[in-house]
């Protein structure tokens, strides 16, 4: 089975590259399942019910979320009922939407876990203490887990891909929209990276218009942080391969975008 991540969707010009290249991407590597990190993809913040909806038309099959989940208040009114859609596991009780989701395919089900760190994040549960109690849910139904690890931390994401080796099929890191290059096949059979990086502009600082980012550098005054939408764009994602059968993976290969790495079908 093969899992094709796409990494942090930032704004219209994100989405412009999900729409152009994921038909592409489809008729090179034949995923079986798309899922895509949503949580900037309205204005670089947040997500609205008719992105989520673009996003399946599209072709993905699950959307996961992160700090920015609520930057916009509509998705209380959605977020309930988007059946693919889940935010991060760890927010407290009682907080709108789900973590874990599971998708049927042929006959074979896939959980997809969604987290957040919290270093250098607000508070949370402790994501450690809860991916225990998700993959003994998810155990119950399949052997194919799926982890969005949103975190800022390095250290943080390499420890939680340390903790669940040989329990989950993959273990992506999302946030810091910077791609690594430390995609690896962890002993026990989990795939991981850090970080799979960031769908959107390419010319920009994480995204955002760079004159802002150095002005907020060089002053330390308030300024406002807008998407860049005026540079070259990149899409970033990751694709795994997985045993259906023992919920391993074999091979976790990054993808990468942009006008320095041109696609060739």
């Amino acid at each position: 089975m093969k899992i094709l991540f796409i990494g942090d969707i930032v704004g219209s010009p994100g989405r412009d590259m999900v729409r152009e290249y994921l038909p592409r991407l489809k008729e090179k590597y034949r995923p079986h399942m798309v899922i895509m990190n949503g949580e900037n993809a309205a204005s670089g913040k947040g997500i609205t019910e008719k992105i989520y909806k673009q996003f399946l038309e599209w072709g993905a099959q699950v959307i996961t979320m992160g700090n920015h989940t609520w930057d916009k208040k509509d998705i209380f009114e959605f977020i309930d009922d988007a059946k693919y859609m889940i935010r991060p596991a760890n927010f407290p009780k009682g907080t709108p939407g789900k973590g874990l989701v599971f998708y049927q395919l042929n006959g074979t089900e896939v959980a997809v876990i969604n987290l957040q760190g919290r270093t250098f994040l607000p508070a949370l549960d402790d994501p450690f203490r809860k991916v225990d109690q998700l993959i003994a849910d998810a155990q119950k139904r399949t052997k194919i887990i799926f982890l969005d690890f949103h975190a800022e931390a390095t250290s943080e994401k390499q420890a939680m891909g340390w903790y669940v080796d040989g329990r989950v099929s993959a273990v992506v890191g999302t946030h810091t929209h910077t791609q690594t290059a430390d995609e690896r096949i962890l002993p026990q059979g989990t795939a991981y990276i850090t970080d799979a990086g960031m769908t959107g502009p390419y010319d920009a600082i994480l995204g955002t218009e760079r004159e802002a980012v150095l002005k907020k550098f060089l002053t330390s005054l308030p300024v406002r942080f807008e998407v860049d939408k005026k540079g070259r764009t990149q899409l970033n994602g990751i694709l795994v391969t997985i045993d259906d059968k023992t919920g391993f993976a074999s091979n976790m290969e990054r993808i990468l975008i942009n006008d320095d790495h041109p696609f060739f079908s």
